[in-house]
């Protein structure tokens, strides 16, 4: 199947699962790469069965094939001899138990480049440990930050983890071995584990903690503790967000909201400061709707946005002029991301029904 993007003619097979592994393919799909799932012959029970609302099987070819049988893994392996990477999410040490680990793929395709995601990695102490988004980031120092003092940290569902620190990880895993096996001839295995990538997410914080502008302390630091980086309920019980971190930001903030002349404001980096002049913020945006408060501020460099709703943003002027959100076939979903001036992907329709024939696509592949 022809694809259009910057990823045409990259063929990519994924082994059915949930969460990062499936979005990296749509991911990959999405840039124009040639994805074919191979699916269970009946959903697993684990599984949220999304039918056509499955925006993460958008672009995607199915195959259906049950991987307990031999002659099922028979056909696996025929598709992996002409693919370029192999993408799965199972815990470490299924894929050999069916006899579709590394070796046997690498046997097959020595340039194969084969992409395991997982939540702790293919090896430690947890290996072998159930657990979700939530648990990784929290052990990876991740979800440290995400909360005020006196209050439990709280990160936005799956996408710390699960996407940032795993999909997007996995994905430039495979892109970057795909080009070193193109190079050399020689596949190799990405061990993709969301522990390690939302660590890895945490260099510029960890470089701000060593040059003294980050503290172990919720609260207390630059990017989550100050008036001036937060968010703040309104008189109709909407939010805005403000993040004036540069003075001259800070200072036309002041001008705005009056505050200009206002002497406890003119300091605004002192964190014993931070809590007195916060509850000040609090009372101030309160008096006043997002809808006045986006009329005064936005657009400015006062570093303001209003907190959207999914259903908001896709109507916001600036996320419509750049047709951000679309609907196909009645789902909203958003565009594949990032862009390209010479080989703009094409959003694909979400999942067919129909199932796709193993033989058709080898010899499709064959003749490529």
């Amino acid at each position: 199947m022809k694809g259009h993007g910057p990823l045409a003619g990259i063929r990519v097979i994924e082994i059915a699962g949930i969460g990062p592994a499936p979005f990296c393919g749509m991911l990959l799909a999405d840039l124009g790469a040639d994805v074919v799932v191979v699916d269970r012959p009946a959903p697993s029970p684990d599984a949220i069965d999304l039918g056509s609302a499955s925006i993460l099987d958008r672009g995607k070819r199915f195959v259906h094939l049950d991987l307990k049988q031999p002659d099922s893994v028979a056909t696996v392996l025929d598709l992996i001899e002409h693919c370029d990477a192999l993408i799965e999410g199972m815990r470490p040490g299924v894929m050999e138990r069916l006899g579709l680990g590394p070796e046997p793929c690498l046997a097959r395709n020595p340039a194969l480049v084969f992409g395991r995601m997982t939540g702790w990695g293919q090896d430690g102490p947890l290996a072998q440990a159930a657990g979700h988004d939530i648990n990784y980031i929290a052990l990876s120092g991740a979800l440290w930050y995400a909360g005020q003092p006196g209050s439990p940290p709280v990160a936005p569902p799956s996408l710390v983890g699960d996407l940032g620190g795993g999909a997007l990880y996995l994905a430039v895993g495979l892109l970057a071995a795909i080009l070193s096996a193109r190079a050399t001839g020689r596949g190799q295995v990405v061990d993709a584990a969301i522990v390690d990538g939302s660590a890895h997410l945490m260099n510029l914080l960890l470089s701000l903690k060593a040059a003294g502008h980050f503290v172990s302390d919720r609260g207390r630091s630059i990017l989550d503790g100050p008036h001036w980086y937060a968010t703040y309920r309104c008189a109709d019980d909407r939010f805005v967000s403000v993040g004036s971190l540069e003075p001259r930001f800070y200072a036309l903030l002041r001008e705005k909201l009056g505050l200009g002349d206002d002497p406890d404001f003119t300091d605004g980096y002192d964190p014993a400061r931070w809590p007195d002049l916060t509850r000040r913020f609090e009372a101030l945006f309160r008096q006043r709707t997002r809808e006045e408060w986006s009329a005064l501020l936005e657009g400015s460099d006062a570093c303001f946005a209003p907190v959207l709703d999914p259903d908001e943003a896709a109507s916001h002027p600036h996320i419509a002029a750049r047709q951000i959100y679309r609907s196909i076939n009645g789902v909203a979903q958003t565009v594949p991301a990032p862009r390209f001036s010479k080989t703009p992907p094409a959003i694909s329709s979400s999942r067919s029904a129909d199932a796709h024939q193993p033989g058709s696509i080898v010899t499709e592949w064959r003749g490529c």
